[in-house]
């Protein structure tokens, strides 16, 4: 009587090994940003982790060590672009490499679209859109154009992807800013291929967080009956996708923008 040979699974699961691999990760330390370290650093990367708070960054760390995960912190305002260059520097001077680019630090601004003040506009700017080009040439300059392989992250989000609620708080400098995030993905993308640099969006839905705490307190219910799942985004929904986007199992994929909304986009 034969019997079923098991599966070889050695060469799937080096699809998604990062060992050995550094992971540049902006507002990872909380949020959507730590989840994305939790992930990348169970698959073995060393997350660096950057944000504004020393406190929550060293919180951060602990977190992840309690983890089995070795991560490094750094302090720095990306809202700055003079913090861009400074950073990438102590990252390859510390660490020798940058393999992974997660842009994911962001802000949001709520307001009527005519009450938008050109400072409440620039600031979410600053932030959302060009923090994430100038971190990305920085990065790209110095770890993965010479090299011609790297993978980069770019936090997007479904507000890129479309409107919102006329109920809603307006948020369209925030919305502006994913949607032209969403493009610059593209762009980018096709720009580095041919140097082996993959570039790809995730565009969460609502998870909670901190930016999104006000909508949630207000919406929630609505939120959650709209949504063909039934549920908000949780703690896990997000690592799954950001793992295959940052290693050789996405090798193929770049470009794209990955809709993880439990399907609001699609009604």
């Amino acid at each position: 009587m034969s019997s079923l040979a098991a599966p070889k699974t050695d060469a799937l699961h080096r699809l998604f090994d990062l060992s050995g691999q550094v992971a540049l990760i902006t507002g990872g330390s909380r949020g959507l940003g730590l989840q994305i370290a939790e992930a990348l650093g169970e698959f073995g990367a060393h997350p660096v982790l950057v944000a504004r708070k020393t406190e929550e960054l060293e919180a951060a760390v602990a977190h992840l060590a309690g983890q089995g995960i070795t991560a490094t912190a750094i302090p720095a305002d990306l809202s700055r672009q003079e913090a861009m260059a400074p950073l990438v520097e102590k990252v390859m001077a510390d660490l020798g490499r940058i393999d992974v680019l997660v842009n994911n630090a962001g802000t949001t601004w709520g307001a009527p679209a005519q009450d938008h003040t050109p400072e409440q506009w620039a600031k979410v700017v600053d932030l959302n859109l060009n923090a994430v080009f100038f971190l990305t040439q920085a990065v790209a300059r110095a770890a993965m154009l010479p090299l011609k392989r790297g993978r980069i992250v770019n936090v997007a989000s479904i507000a890129g992807l479309q409107g919102h609620h006329p109920r809603m708080m307006g948020t369209v400098a925030y919305g502006t800013t994913k949607g032209a995030l969403v493009n610059m993905t593209r762009v980018l993308a096709a720009e580095w291929g041919p140097y082996g640099i993959t570039v790809n969006a995730l565009a969460p839905g609502f998870f909670p967080s901190k930016m999104t705490r006000g909508t949630l307190a207000k919406h929630e219910a609505d939120l959650v009956a709209g949504t063909p799942l039934g549920k908000l985004g949780n703690d896990q929904d997000l690592k799954g996708a950001a793992l295959l986007l940052a290693t050789a199992a996405g090798g193929h994929i770049t470009g794209q923008i990955l809709a993880v909304d439990g399907g609001v986009s699609v009604i």
